[in-house]
């Protein structure tokens, strides 16, 4: 109905034929349409229901910057149905519709407007006491947009890092000139557009000239750009933030790039603002750049009869496009006293058609049941916000707009920018950027061609000089005085029956925002939150500055400098599975992996380790693991703990420095001698545990867990930093391998070594370190009891660890010495009570709660961590990790992370849980309530399936409790 003949639509393949569907009915449309584009070309305007009042919408900015064209596709919701290509076998539905699109149900909200004033959900559903929580269960059935389906598979999603001398966002005329120029200096370009083709607006607009000439000179840059072998051009991408020193997210389908640059051009351009009067949402009423597009790029048009309301030159230039389109224009109305484009204006008159001047719409007129309008209300503005009583009708079915724009500057102040109004240009300036970045285009409020790429030459030259690349000054910019006239100074008209939509994704009005400033939340970030203006999808790009107009003239203020409310990443509305995306992180291996993989190792991660979960094949893996348990029990067992963090302490105040990281006290440690380690954060929360063996009184050698090694080291660096005090640290995690044997063999065995050791229990007792050589190798060795059994953990240099491996081995062959894999390990320490960081706690868990009291000393003086605990131990625990035995006889073991139940009520979970051989009962950890947590208490833990199952607290270690068997 609305399909323009060629050779309008520079996007579309008219040889080839789509089918579609929408709200479950059949459309035809052209390769290379938009949803959208396909819709309108068959007479359907309307897309989707408002939120709040579910008034009809239908697409406005045509490039994805507004949340009017969502649709729902299958299962994912939210989608731009201006940005989606119609492809065949596509099905798409309205999304927030209560009955169906065309009739509403949720439409009757609006008839209830006058009785839902802004805030009204603030004031009015806490009283009765108690009553909330029956209206939240409504207003958690009525938000949010789209559906999600919990059922959907996991998609594929994935990362990649890019890195450039200079990243160009944006590849229009400005952007890509940039881009040319820094290349042609010598720097390396990334040049970003999320759009399918570059050229921004070169590709629609008609910037005051023939538009065979804006095509060749289209062409040009683009061809420039492909043969540049120092630019890659990546496009359908959007930049979503842009983080400190110049890290930036780019999305492009299903992968995430992560971009680090050097310098940062933003050439991102600028967005249309609505003109404010009333019905002012309604499906036919679009900016002067959503028709050009319509036109130009998919041969639609905005409709049979149009009239075009504007204050620049844009408005003019889309009055001759739709002509040349062969688009009946039945009124121009120029808010300005003086025409823009006098000649344009005669010339218009000429043809008959209605012209104004120092007018505005007041009003659309809305057809039936508000999907389209029938015509719109002039009327001449004679002050601010005011106009004469006199109104004229024109007769029309779609209104295009063209009163001014406002900077797409949002990604700068994701890293320090920040704008203000500008009283000069009547709109938003960006009045401070990120370092080491550079702004051109109309983002800077640059409109004429010619100055548009003389801006983008001059930031490309700025930026590559920035690098270090020569570079010439090139010639001086003198900035076309049309800039002062692009936006009008106060496009807002309140109307006697108000409906002047401010904020379209919110349905906030004039008089919303009024009532706010009225209510007390007057200052811009307060009355955005109250109203809620500017929060929706659309992050205010439409909305925030004639927000901005309405409450500083509420509040009698002036608009000079008046900053615009925080702007937060993303910019735009980014997949949960792009966020996740695949695990992406080094793979470390320990100098034992080979031996492991060639033995029947199965790998688990560990941090960033791979790690022997157990040794085998696939087939009966809990007797895998059972028989790993049962080496180390009755003979002997090696494991890689390679994986453990490492730290060298050296210095005269190491020890004292050690006393305030961590927990327990370590200035009279004697030499050769080791000693838990707890660290505990500023909160007081456990962070980290670990072994501290002093080598000498100026000199300590400590472990971590595997995954918190590079944390404490960081931290450890920080507050060494801080405190000035005299000692040196150095992370020796992958300068150190490290194994431990245990089990009653375990000494006999490592006697059997070449070693300058005396290992025998007199001379080498339980948490002993001793160093010395062994098979020709430097190793510290340490009696440590984490399994529970006789144990010797060694630690030597990384690249002869796997010879003393293989030598342990071959020792221990008489004596049934077998490997020992992850899975068997956490067996061995449960039995033992030991706790697992990260695993038996969490980032809230203090020492009191998990029972490892004993390791902190108060009396001390200062530790990190310490005050906070003081005052958390002072309240009192809520909840204490015991240890319990599964007194089911069911069969049914519990699962870490099940919940331990009082009642109906939740009382804990379980952190750990096993079943143990040596015990021959199912054993764990688990938090309960204090009163829970008495030796031979009963409680009840709901399984997976909702059955409850019975445990007992017992005490722990639940294996060997009065430990001799790890002294020996």
């Amino acid at each position: 109905m609305n399909r323009l003949p060629a050779p309008w639509g520079s996007r579309l393949d008219r040889d080839r034929v789509v089918g579609f569907r929408f709200e479950g009915r059949g459309y035809q449309a052209l390769a290379g349409d938009t949803l959208a584009s396909a819709l309108q070309a068959n007479g359907q305007r309307l897309l989707s229901r408002s939120f709040k009042y579910h008034r009809p919408r239908g697409a406005w900015s045509y490039c994805g910057l507004d949340a009017n064209s969502y649709v729902q596709v299958g299962d994912c919701p939210s989608v731009h149905a201006d940005e989606l290509e119609v492809h065949d076998g596509l099905e798409a539905t309205a999304q927030n519709v209560w009955g169906s699109l065309q009739r509403d149900y949720g439409a009757m909200a609006g008839w209830l407007a006058r009785f839902l004033p802004v805030g009204f959900y603030y004031r009015a559903f806490f009283r009765p006491r108690g009553i909330w929580k029956y209206w939240e269960k409504l207003f958690r059935r009525t938000a949010g947009l789209g559906k999600i389906e919990t059922a959907t598979p996991p998609g594929e999603y994935d990362k990649q890092y890019l890195f450039a001398d200079v990243a160009v966002i944006g590849a229009g005329p400005a952007g890509i000139s940039a881009a040319l120029t820094a290349a042609d200096a010598g720097a390396s370009v990334l040049l970003v557009d999320q759009e399918p083709q570059p050229g921004g607006s070169l590709n629609y607009a008609r910037f005051q000239r023939q538009r065979s000439a804006v095509d060749a000179l289209c062409g040009s840059l683009l061809q420039r750009v492909e043969a540049h072998d120092r630019i890659r051009l990546l496009t359908r991408t959007c930049c979503t933030g842009w983080f400190a020193d110049n890290w930036l997210a780019l999305c492009r389908g299903n992968r995430m790039y992560k971009l680090r640059a050097g310098q940062v051009i933003l050439s991102t351009g600028s967005i249309e603002q609505p003109c404010v009067f009333r019905n002012n949402d309604l499906p036919g009423i679009i900016p002067a750049s959503a028709a050009q597009r319509m036109v130009r790029l998919y041969a639609v048009s905005p409709g049979h009869r149009v009239s075009i309301l504007t204050a620049n030159q844009e408005g003019y230039d889309v009055a001759q496009d739709l002509l040349e389109a062969g688009v009946e224009i039945a009124a121009v109305v120029d808010m300005n006293e003086s025409p823009v484009d006098a000649g344009a204006f005669e010339m218009f008159k000429g043809r008959g058609i209605r012209t104004f001047c120092g007018s505005t719409v007041t009003a659309a007129l809305a057809a039936r049941g508000k999907r389209a309008i029938t015509g719109i209300s002039v009327a001449r503005i004679t002050a601010r916000e005011c106009v004469a009583p006199d109104h004229e009708r024109v007769d029309c079915d779609s209104l295009v707009t063209s009163i001014g724009y406002a900077p797409l500057a949002q990604l700068a102040c994701h890293s320090g920018g920040a704008l203000i109004y500008d009283d000069e240009i009547h709109s938003l300036r960006l009045a401070r950027r990120p370092a080491a970045s550079q702004i051109c285009g109309s983002v800077n409020h640059v409109w004429t061609l010619e100055s548009v790429l003389c801006d983008g030459e001059r930031s490309g030259r700025r930026a590559a000089g920035a690098m270090g690349f020569k570079v010439d000054d090139g010639p001086s910019i003198e900035l076309d005085p049309a800039a002062q006239r692009m936006n009008h100074p106060h496009p807002v008209f309140p109307h006697p029956k108000g409906k002047e939509f401010v904020d379209f994704d919110e349905d906030q009005t004039i008089a919303d925002l009024v009532n706010a400033v009225a209510d007390g939340f007057g200052h811009p970030e307060l009355a955005k939150r109250y109203s809620t203006t500017g929060m929706g999808p659309s992050q205010g790009r439409t909305s925030a500055l004639n927000a901005l107009r309405i409450i500083q003239g509420a509040r009698a203020e002036p608009l000079k400098s008046a900053g615009l409310t925080t702007q937060r990443p993303p910019l735009r509305a980014v997949p949960f599975g792009l966020l996740a995306g695949r695990l992406f992180e080094p793979e470390r291996l320990t100098p034992m992996h080979g031996w492991h993989k060639a033995h029947g190792a199965r790998f688990m991660t560990a941090g960033l380790w791979q790690r022997p979960g157990r040794y085998g094949g696939d087939d009966t893996p809990a007797e895998k693991i059972a028989t790993e348990v049962a080496a180390v029990r009755e003979r002997a067992g090696l494991i890689d703990v390679s994986t453990l963090g490492g730290i060298e302490l050296r210095g005269p105040d190491a020890a004292l420095f050690l006393n305030r990281m961590y927990t327990f006290t370590y200035l009279k440690q004697p030499v050769g001698r080791t000693r838990y380690l707890l660290m505990t954060d500023e909160s007081g929360s456990v962070a980290d545990d670990g072994v501290a063996c002093r080598l000498a009184p100026d000199c300590f050698y400590i472990t971590t867990t595997t995954t918190g090694a590079d944390d404490v080291y960081r931290n450890m660096l920080r507050r060494n930093a801080e405190w000035g005090l005299d000692v040196e640290l150095v992370n020796v995690t992958s300068v150190y391998a490290a194994m431990n044997i245990a089990g009653p063999e375990a000494r006999r065995i490592i006697e059997q070594l070449n070693s300058d050791i005396d290992w025998s229990a007199a001379s080498f007792p339980y948490l002993a370190a001793r160093q010395g050589v062994v098979e020709g190798i430097e190793t510290l060795a340490m009696r440590v009891g984490f399994v529970g059994e006789m144990g010797f953990e060694l630690h030597v240099p990384w690249c002869q660890a796997l010879t003393l491996w293989e030598r342990l081995m071959a020792c221990g062959r008489d004596c049934g010495i077998a490997p020992v894999g992850v899975e068997a390990q956490r067996i061995l320490r449960l039995e033992k009570g030991h706790i697992i960081v990260g695993q038996d706690t969490d980032g809230l868990t203090m020492p009191a709660e998990a029972g490892l009291e004993w390791a902190v000393k108060q009396h001390k003086g200062y530790f990190v961590g310490g005050p906070a605990l003081a005052q958390r131990v002072a309240m009192g625990v809520s909840r204490k990790l015991v240890g319990f035995r599964l007194l089911d006889a069911t069969g049914v073991i519990p699962e870490e992370c099940h919940l331990v139940m009082r009642g109906n009520e939740i009382a804990g979970r379980v952190t750990s849980v096993a079943r143990s051989a040596a015990l021959e009962a199912v054993v764990g950890l688990a938090y309960v309530l204090p009163e829970q947590a008495k030796v031979d208490t009963v409680f009840e833990i709901k399984v997976g399936n909702g059955q409850r199952v019975q445990a007992q607290t017992v005490s722990t270690p639940f294996y060997d409790p009065d430990n001799q068997r790890q002294k020996m």
